[in-house]
């Protein structure tokens, strides 16, 4: 569970307590649903790391809704859309070196919307390790009106571990040489650290992916 469920859930509780106490208890009902549903929103199951070489998993449970290759063809974008259904605790997709996060402010378009991946509000993360170099990109939604994410430029991350997360409905692009094997396919559901989205080589143009990111971000 992140503690941010239990921080609503309180809140809503105190909120229902009062209600049923000064009015009458029929009106603490709606807090005691709102409560048990940030509760479950929060959720943060345990998953099973997969340990193949070149591994690149989701960081994100939800569905693909697009696989494109950008930069005239020398990457793959995957495109994963998280409704506010699944869970949004982010992982990161291989392990490595974090080594450019920056944070764009934007617009909140529908993150079903291929515009959302520029446009959008989003966090954007550079982690390079054993020859690899991947971006993944955080999205705001129409809902998702704040990201987190916790890991600061110079960490070290491993496979599948957590990150951050985006609250309520949103999207996470990851961007990857075009070497690399997919694994997945348009309409794949998949879930954040336990599914693999590709298998990269080992050496997978190291610095391609993240110098276009900072060709673009100046």
């Amino acid at each position: 569970m992140v503690r941010d469920g239990y921080f609503y859930a309180a809140a809503l509780i105190i909120a229902a307590a009062v209600l049923g106490w000064t009015t009458q208890p029929a009106w603490g009902i709606p807090p005691l649903f709102l409560a048990y549903f940030f509760l479950w929103f929060f959720r943060d199951p345990e998953r099973k790391i997969p340990q193949e070489a070149g591994a690149l998993v989701s960081p994100a449970d939800g569905k693909i809704t697009d696989i494109v290759k950008i930069d005239d063809g020398r990457q793959t974008r995957i495109s994963i859309f998280l409704s506010v259904f699944d869970v949004h605790v982010n992982r990161s997709p291989v392990s490595g070196v974090i080594r450019d996060v920056r944070y764009h402010r934007g617009k909140f378009l529908n993150a079903m919307n291929e515009a959302s991946a520029e446009e959008n509000e989003q966090n954007v993360v550079t982690v390079e390790g054993d020859g690899q170099t991947v971006v993944f990109k955080q999205i705001a939604g129409l809902l998702a009106r704040r990201i987190v994410f916790h890991p600061k430029v110079g960490d070290r991350l491993e496979r599948g571990q957590r990150v951050g997360l985006i609250k309520f409905g949103s999207r996470t692009d990851v961007l990857f040489d075009t070497s690399a094997q997919l694994n997945v396919k348009i309409g794949d559901r998949v879930k954040g650290g336990a599914s693999v989205l590709a298998y990269l080589p080992a050496e997978a143009g190291l610095a391609a992916v993240g110098n276009s990111v900072r060709e673009k971000a100046h």
